[in-house]
């Protein structure tokens, strides 16, 4: 089948996105042994290593039917380290290339929408370099200072500019700064032909899958592993850039949380994330891009056909 459906395109990409906890991985490992493909995480934390428990990282789902399905852009940089959208879509468009050269098909899967978002869209701006200096200074000011600021700058350099919060104003004026003395390089990249997949459930399922989730990896030792990464010299702040239980973990091991809070509080926060991950890829259709949304409460087995069956009918288009 994957032959088949390649030739039948050029550039094809198989995208599965999703809140936190929907099934992703499990979903895309299945299409990937359907398809003959190969998946490309779209995970802006899976990327490090020694961050498995508190990712969600489910290495062990990689297998099926006595097959490993081969993945990328997981471990691929080591704790401690940062990453930006501009890296992973230099990652991203290189094992693209070299999987659509040997006829397999990419599945990229993960539900950082800014990720996703930016293959999709090619936004050039994401090569601007961080203004460390210009950020510290911004970040004091309120969003109307913000605004103001922005409109002195050529329409040019603006046009695009996103207003919907404090932290974009800033990266707008950042690149914005940036591109007034300098130019960036275009860059040519192959058009993509996406196929689009959103697993969606209702707000209650949601939060029911979450905190079942969220159990199992404390039972799992997700405590042990944040204090390792600690012990391995992980500063506290790079921890927090990490995410919810990175930062959550790394205050209750610094007794500023009762274990009872912890577990309360990041519950709380991983479904918010979520809410607003779900808001993020609505954004996305109304920038154009056609999610396909399934159901992730069907069983496997039926949730995996239904999507095969709009893939073919798809590519028959």
């Amino acid at each position: 089948m994957s032959k088949h459906s390649i030739a039948m395109q050029q550039n094809p990409l198989m995208i599965i996105l999703g809140a936190t906890a929907s099934g992703k991985t499990r979903l895309a490992v299945r299409l990937a042994y359907a398809l003959g493909g190969e998946i490309i995480s779209a995970d802006s934390r899976q990327l490090f290593t020694g961050m498995d428990i508190g990712t969600g990282k489910d290495i062990g789902e990689y297998h099926i039917k006595g097959k490993a399905i081969p993945y990328h852009l997981i471990d691929v940089r080591a704790a401690g380290e940062k990453y930006n959208v501009n890296e992973f879509k230099e990652d991203f468009f290189r094992v693209f290339k070299g999987l659509t050269s040997k006829g397999v098909l990419p599945i990229l899967c993960g539900g950082t929408g800014m990720y996703v978002h930016s293959i999709l869209q090619n936004h050039e701006y994401t090569a601007v370099p961080v203004n460390q200096k210009l950020r510290d200074d911004l970040v004091p000011m309120d969003v109307d200072v913000l605004i103001d600021m922005l409109a002195g700058y050529p329409q040019r350099l603006v046009a695009h500019a996103d207003l919907s919060s404090h932290k974009r104003l800033i990266r707008m004026i950042e690149i914005a700064e940036y591109l007034k003395s300098n130019t960036l390089e275009e860059q040519k990249r192959p058009l993509l032909n996406p196929f689009v997949v959103g697993l969606v459930t209702d707000r209650e399922q949601r939060r029911s899958r979450i905190i079942q989730r969220l159990e199992a990896r404390f039972a799992a030792g997700m405590i042990d592993e944040v204090k390792s990464l600690l012990d391995m010299g992980v500063s506290r702040d790079m921890l927090t850039f990490y995410g919810l239980e990175y930062k959550f973990i790394t205050a209750y091991l610094f007794n500023e949380l009762e274990y009872n809070a912890l577990v309360e509080h990041l519950g709380i926060a991983i479904c918010q994330f979520a809410k607003r991950q779900m808001t993020f890829f609505r954004k996305m259709e109304k920038d154009g891009v056609q999610i396909n949304w399934f159901n992730a409460e069907d069983e496997p087995e039926v949730l995996t056909d239904k999507v095969l069956e709009a893939y073919l009918a798809w590519l028959k288009k």
